[in-house]
């Protein structure tokens, strides 16, 4: 039976954090797809839709925050690599009581971009409440009806290149 630590691929066998060697990896073409979504007040609802935001146009602010934070995975996750980003595609699903954002992120490299697909949804989502938190607050300035949830990766595929 192996020691567990055997599995851990950004420690070595001191223990210490390193950074995966993906050196000797071939490169491929791979996709991620991460999705989630914010609770909001049906009223915070309309008033996007009917763009009655005081701050702006809530999804193309959104868009451009989850683009950028795509880009700039590698500065904020310890030990992610920076890898080429050869396309991002942002798609807003508004239903009557939340925003769903899903984030697919491409890239030919010898890594994957989960967590670049992650960053996407989860920077999106804060800036979508970032321009509402007015309309969302409560009588005390608590948010009692908003909630991030379901941040999950949904589809990732990886194919060689010939």
């Amino acid at each position: 039976m192996s020691d567990e630590s055997d599995d851990l691929t950004h420690t070595d066998e001191s223990g210490n954090v390193q950074m995966v060697d993906v050196g000797d990896k071939p490169d491929t073409a791979r996709r991620a797809v991460a999705r989630g979504e914010i609770h909001l007040q049906a009223s915070t609802i309309d008033a996007i839709t009917d763009d009655e935001i005081g701050k702006g146009d809530v999804l193309a602010t959104a868009r451009v925050g989850s683009v950028q934070a795509v880009k700039h995975t590698w500065e904020t996750i310890p030990m992610c690599h920076q890898i080429p980003i050869t396309n991002v595609e942002t798609e807003f699903d508004v239903g009557e009581d939340r925003v769903t954002l899903t984030v697919a992120v491409e890239t030919t490299g010898k890594t994957g971009c989960e967590m670049e697909a992650l960053e996407g949804v989860t920077t999106g989502l804060n800036v979508v409440w970032d321009m509402v938190k007015a309309a969302e607050k409560d009588e005390d300035g608590e948010y009692p009806d908003t909630g991030i949830r379901d941040v999950r990766v949904v589809e990732k595929t990886k194919r060689t290149l010939d």
